[in-house]
Formats: C-alpha cells, structure tokens, sequence
C-alpha cells in the first residue's frame, strides 16, 4: 500500500489530491487542507511557512510519493514564475520523493484506461487526482 499526493500548481497555491493505492485499486483519501497557499512570494517568512505547512501536510498523511502535474515552461499557457518556486519548495521537502506527470501523459493514459472520478473530489482537485491516479498506473 502506498499514499500518493497528486499536485497541481495554480497562480500562488499548491492543490491536493491524496489517494492511497493498493493491488492495483486507488481509493480517494478526503483530507485537510485540500490546498496550501503562499502569502508572498517574495517574503522570506511566508516561504518558510509554506514549506513547513507542506512539511506537516507529508508528515500528517503518512504521504509515500508526490506527483506534480507539469506546466508549460514557455507560451502562452505558461506556468507563473510563483508556481515554479512552489514546485521547488515541494522537490526539497526532504522527506518525501517527487515525480512529473505531464499533462499528454494524463490523457492518453486516460484513453487507454478511462476512470471515474469520485464524487468527494472538489472539481479544482482533478487534476491533481488524475496527477497521483495515472502515475500510479505505470
């Protein structure tokens, strides 16, 4: 059995889809916060108090891998600058090891294996559930 945390990054927040993954089953684990934000950026406080809320998120969850939904680096569906620093805050959490997903990856395992998502998850958690669910299948 393993607890996988899907993540998808939007604007200054981290979104969270925790599922716990056994014998090939995924089920969804409703947990708090659903999501973490940082106040600002540029404030060395608030970065350390996002990075030990995360930390604590790990800790609390008993989470075993981490999967981030990937952004466009360049273009116009580019990620935030914000977003990136985010995703390197939670790649150093020390604990916990982290993976990619990209969001191609996402669709075409869901062609091959359509799933249906839970009726707890909050609609703003998909992606981040498809995130954990898809890595989980490879």
């Amino acid at each position: 059995m393993a607890i996988i945390c899907g993540i998808e990054l939007k604007s200054s927040e981290a979104i969270f889809a925790l599922i716990e993954w056994e014998d090939g089953e995924a089920k969804y684990l409703d947990t708090d916060p659903k999501r973490l934000q940082i106040a600002d950026d540029e404030c060395v406080v608030a970065v350390q108090s996002f990075l030990d809320a995360f930390r604590n998120f790990l800790q609390d969850n008993y989470i075993d891998q981490i999967v981030i939904k990937k952004r466009n680096k360049r273009g116009r569906l580019s990620g935030g600058a914000v977003t990136f620093k985010l995703e390197g805050l939670i790649q150093i959490n020390g604990t916990v090891p982290v993976d990619f997903i990209s969001g191609q990856g996402i669709s075409a395992a869901q062609r091959r294996t359509p799933l249906e998502i839970p009726e707890e998850i909050k609609r703003y958690q998909e992606q981040a559930y498809l995130a954990a669910y898809t890595w989980a299948l490879r």
